[in-house]
């Protein structure tokens, strides 16, 4: 377990989960979890072919990022989405989980938990500082979960500009 990690409150983790790159040949299992996250997030218009051509590039080997897929009893139920991201302050590179997703019938089985350690463990890989990642104000949940990891709280806004 990672300093991250130790010390905190554990949720239970099935012994089941196996967590690891989402491959070409189960890519079209995971469209289904990408467009829950976003019908999550109230997005308006999921368009399944923009998703398909978007979530490709992360496929790997990528030099934009990665695609974690948990695993549970032969079934996809949770994936993260790692994008290969900079930070200007400390002149590194560093691992954006720009999205952490599971399946409602897999969640409190401690696969979100597991699907950030995965994303620790690949941020440790590549020799970068830290992951970082956000969400939505009101969504409670996971930030109880991030909360208990021993992350740290930003003290940043986020901005966004559409154009």
């Amino acid at each position: 377990m990672s300093a991250a990690l130790r010390g905190a409150t554990v949720d239970p983790v099935p012994a089941e989960v196996e967590i690891a790159p989402i491959h070409v040949e189960e890519f079209e299992q995971l469209l289904p979890l990408i467009a829950a996250y976003q019908r999550f997030y109230e997005v308006e218009e999921i368009d399944e072919e923009r998703n398909r051509a978007f979530f490709r590039r992360f496929l790997g080997p990528s030099e934009d990022g990665l695609l974690l897929g948990a695993h549970s009893e032969g079934r996809l139920v949770g994936y993260a989405c790692l994008y290969w991201h900079f930070s200007s302050l400390e002149a590194c590179e560093s691992v954006l989980m720009n999205d952490l997703f599971v399946d409602e019938s897999a969640r409190g089985q401690g696969v979100g938990r597991t699907l950030i350690e995965a994303a620790a463990e690949v941020a440790r890989e590549r020799g970068v500082p830290f992951v970082e990642w956000s969400t939505a104000p009101d969504n409670r949940t996971a930030q109880r979960l991030y909360d208990s990891t021993g992350a740290e709280r930003s003290e940043w806004f986020s901005y966004e500009l559409r154009v």
